[in-house]
């Protein structure tokens, strides 16, 4: 009798979280707009005023001193028609058909004459955004998925309520956008990517379709400058030839062109290292949006007790939530998104989502991460359903029930059939400590030495869960060292023992053995994958996705999944 009001205790105080917050944003907006009346008035571009009646040569110097990047060297656009290619390179004295080594190039810096082709239509300008001493003038966040729009709004949205100034270009081939915010001075890259993330973070939680790969599209790219490189370059805007197609050109909120572009970008205000740092400050939690760990050990009464992922808290959600979540378990974890709010589907993706070390490693050694993602991210947006990694389903159960959520689970996983195996062995005392820790899953990793007895200890495994098993290796040689170990510690005919790949492919449905690349579009029961370490390659994890038994119920997921690695 007591549901209806608990229900409605809950939506009041989420509708009170939620004021707060809001409260505290227009807090933030507030000081921030009194601060442009008082202490620091709007800050114009330019000391004059600039406009379409403006000289060519009060042009050149606004755009130059607007659109700020490394002085000494700048790309430009090429095109290659016959072979349908084009990118940007910089640019360097050479004589005409001459091939001059990297580095013995001296290139040529950027000047007025520059600027004034590339506004004319002459060339296609592209700038470094970061400086040599890793600071930066502006920081610029680029969107080219179809929803761009939207996207750019929502990122825009979020400025306004962070206290952003920021300006919207739309890209040279009209299918994109760029945020650009520009800075009174140059401010260390790292922070203006904290700025970057922070906003983008804000901005999810209302519209987490835009990505968690929006993180790696900002202009800097990185906080340092990689050694021997220049960092990631943006194209100007302003471009003659695609401004008279619409593309190249600031837009307002109605994604309208501005009438008058030199008068809109005139009026466009810098921010200052110190409104950026107070932004930054304000942000409670990992600017990523991700999982951070617990700051004050005195809310946990045993804190020694916690499990490793225990150690990991989120602010609390606001907003009315629902009462229950669905979700199905089969190849992987779907959630059913009718219902949820945009709030909670961002917390939930953000579930199957960590740091890249390979990123910050890169980062600090001074090495270029082009192409390295600064998130390793795993969930999948379908039409009406998320997909996390099946290893996510206990952190979902948790944040849900932090929020007082119920998780109603639906099993779709295929059990695989009966096998009658026993083991012919001993194991030592840590392998039966491991065998025990791991039969408690049913997905699972057990990280051993080197001589640890792997094989042995899976063998072990397969005999106590009497089910037919697929065992995935991804060399040949470590193929042969299974079958051999197999047939050994399992009472098994060698001839029931199935091998898929080394030239043969003689699945028994009973113990088989497989190599990785063997497997495409066939599929598994009870996965034992050796040397667990490739299981992060795309290979290894397109495979698991969609692995099924083989010859029993293709593309059925599996039950149990069990990977070793060192």
């Amino acid at each position: 009798m007591f549901e209806p009001l608990k229900a409605r205790i809950r939506e009041l105080e989420a509708e009170c979280k939620r004021l707060t917050k809001e409260n505290s944003d227009l807090h933030r907006q507030l000081n921030h707009y009194q601060s442009k009346t008082t202490a620091q008035p709007p800050h114009k571009t330019c000391a004059s005023s600039i406009d379409n009646h403006s000289s060519s040569d009060e042009k050149v110097k606004f755009f130059r001193q607007l659109f700020r990047g490394r002085e000494d060297v700048y790309s430009v656009r090429w095109e290659n028609p016959q072979k349908g290619t084009a990118g940007y390179a910089p640019v360097y004295h050479r004589n005409w058909g001459e091939v001059v080594p990297k580095e013995e190039r001296q290139y040529l810096p950027v000047d007025n004459h520059v600027i004034h082709n590339h506004l004319s239509g002459k060339i296609t300008m592209g700038i470094y955004a970061i400086l040599e001493d890793d600071r930066c003038w502006f920081l610029a966040a680029d969107f080219d998925k179809k929803s761009w729009q939207q996207d750019c709004l929502a990122f825009l949205n979020s400025c306004d309520a962070l206290g952003v100034s920021a300006s919207l270009e739309r890209s040279r081939s009209g299918n994109g956008g760029h945020v650009w915010i520009f800075f009174r001075e140059p401010i260390q890259s790292s922070l203006a990517r904290k700025l970057g993330s922070a906003i983008l973070t804000h901005a999810m939680e209302s519209r987490p379709e835009m990505g968690l790969d929006s993180y790696d599209r900002f202009f800097p790219s990185q906080d340092t400058l990689p050694k021997g490189g220049f960092g990631n370059l943006i194209a100007l805007p302003l471009q003659k030839i695609p401004r008279q197609q619409g593309g190249s050109v600031f837009i307002d909120r109605n994604l309208t062109p501005y009438e008058d572009q030199w008068a809109y970008l005139g009026g466009v205000r810098k921010m200052t290292a110190f409104q950026i740092e107070d932004i930054v400050a304000n942000i409670s939690g990992d600017l990523l949006g991700l999982r951070h760990r617990f700051e004050d050990g005195d809310k946990i009464e045993r804190p020694w007790e916690l499990k490793p992922s225990e150690h990991f808290c989120s602010e609390p959600l606001d907003g009315i939530l629902p009462e229950e979540v669905k979700a199905i378990r089969a190849n992987l974890l779907f959630i059913e998104k009718a219902s949820l709010p945009p709030a909670l589907i961002n917390r939930i993706i953000r579930l199957a989502a960590f740091h890249n070390p390979e990123f910050y490693q890169a980062q600090a050694m001074k090495f270029s991460t082009s192409n390295i993602p600064r998130l390793v991210h795993r969930a999948e947006d379908f039409s009406e359903h998320i997909a996390l990694p099946r290893g996510c389903l206990q952190d979902l159960q948790t944040l849900c029930e932090t929020h007082e959520i119920k998780v109603l689970t639906e099993d779709k996983r295929f059990g695989g059939e009966p096998l009658s195996i026993k083991f012919q062995g001993e194991l030592r005392s840590d392998q039966t400590r491991a065998v025990r820790a791991v039969m408690k899953y049913d997905e699972g990793i057990i990280c051993a030495a080197t001589a640890f007895g792997k094989t042995v200890v899976a063998a072990n495994i397969i005999a106590r869960r009497k089910t037919n098993t697929l065992i995935i290796v991804h060399r040949r040689q470590l193929l042969d060292q299974w079958k051999a170990r197999i047939s050994t510690f399992l009472d098994i005919d060698p001839k029931e023992i199935g091998q898929i790949g080394g030239g043969k492919n003689k699945p028994t449905k009973k113990v088989d053995i497989a190599i990785i690349q063997s497997l495409n579009r066939k599929g598994a029961v009870k996965d034992i994958v050796d040397d667990n370490a490739p299981m992060f390659a795309s290979m290894f994890r397109k495979r698991m996705k969609g692995y099924s038994s083989m010859g029993y119920e293709i593309y059925d997921p599996e039950q149990e999944v069990l990977g070793f690695t060192r």
